[in-house]
């Protein structure tokens, strides 16, 4: 049987295995890379009230897990609502949106398939996002 190694953080590599919910729910910065592999990459979110994620559109498909709160969420241009709990499947080359309608923060997770970010990039804010041109480079975290 081969034996487990952790990383820096305490996580075990060959792979990734963690609480995502709790994590999910902890977590305070816009955005945060938890984990790059060669054709996913798993991300944390929080969206504070009225924020949003600002339409955009990816070549990645992404999938999207509703930890807390509640909001809306567009897709190619028609609106949902959203709340704890929720998934969302966005197809690679659509024009979407998340929204925080609510009046606590939204706390989520997203999976990108292939990656879209630079491992390990975390981002406090949307501003700090917006500013930050960065993209995946090819490299992951193990």
């Amino acid at each position: 049987m081969k034996e487990q190694k952790m990383n820096k953080n305490g996580v075990i590599t060959n792979g990734y295995v963690q609480d995502i919910e709790s994590l999910a729910i902890k977590n305070d910065d816009f955005r945060r890379v938890l984990y790059t592999a060669k054709n996913c990459q798993l991300v944390l979110m929080a969206l504070k009230p009225k924020e949003e994620i600002g339409a955009e559109v990816h070549q990645a498909d992404q999938f999207f897990r509703v930890e807390e709160g509640s909001g809306e969420v567009i897709i190619a241009g028609v609106r949902t609502a959203i709340r704890a709990g929720f998934a969302v499947v966005v197809p690679g080359g659509t024009e979407h949106n998340i929204i925080n309608t609510g009046s606590v923060s939204l706390k989520l997770y997203t999976l990108y398939a292939p990656p879209n970010h630079r491992d390990g990039v975390v981002h406090h804010t949307r501003a700090e996002a917006e500013a930050d041109n960065e993209h995946f480079d090819g490299k992951t975290t193990e």
